[in-house]
């Protein structure tokens, strides 16, 4: 078969994902807290409501305006519809398969790291973070937001407050303590 149909990489992008995308593991759901689902859901009815409406009449406009080959404001409009469609289609999807878990309602074994979670953890040096347990579309490192199938959150999972857990990071493998574990609603 010839190179040029095939694909570089064996992972497969799905269409309209945000670079360095996260599929959920083959047989499990895709967990969301009630935040992020609401961030999704508000991108989406932006992009259907206002964007996609707002490109649509810049590219009505410049299709009248005659010959279309050259017509910047009627190809850059195209593409950007077509950016849009499979950014909505995306969303779509992800919201499809979205299973909402609010961390707030939890009422069981509040002393052990589940999704959702807000749990501070000691590290080397007495130094001190905290890490909120997330589902993959919500995950935000600036904002110490972990997907729930990370390395440290699986380090993390069913740990009690006092509990050393060893991990494997992209430095080696390292050791942290548990220090304190909530479970807080978590705000977008």
């Amino acid at each position: 078969m010839n190179k040029a149909f095939t694909r570089e990489t064996d992972v497969e992008e799905e269409e309209g994902a945000e670079p360095g995308f996260l599929r959920p593991p083959p047989g499990t759901r895709n967990y969301i807290t009630p935040g992020g689902y609401g961030r999704i859901r508000d991108e989406l009815d932006f992009l259907l409501k206002t964007e996609r409406p707002r490109v649509v009449d810049v590219v009505q406009w410049a299709a009248s305006n005659g010959d279309r080959s050259e017509n910047g404001d009627y190809l850059y409009g195209n593409k950007r519809l077509r950016e849009i469609d499979r950014r909505i289609r995306f969303l779509t999807k992800r919201l499809d398969i979205a299973e909402i878990v609010d961390p707030a309602k939890r009422l069981e074994n509040l002393d052990h790291v589940f999704f959702g979670a807000t749990v501070t953890v000691g590290e080397e040096g007495g130094k001190e973070n905290r890490y909120q347990i997330v589902g993959i579309d919500e995950t935000d490192p600036a904002r110490n937001r972990i997907s729930w199938i990370s390395p440290l959150a699986g380090a993390l999972i069913k740990a009690r407050e006092g509990d050393i857990v060893r991990f494997r990071s992209p430095s080696g493998w390292r050791e942290i303590e548990v220090l304190e574990v909530k479970y807080i609603p978590i705000k977008p």
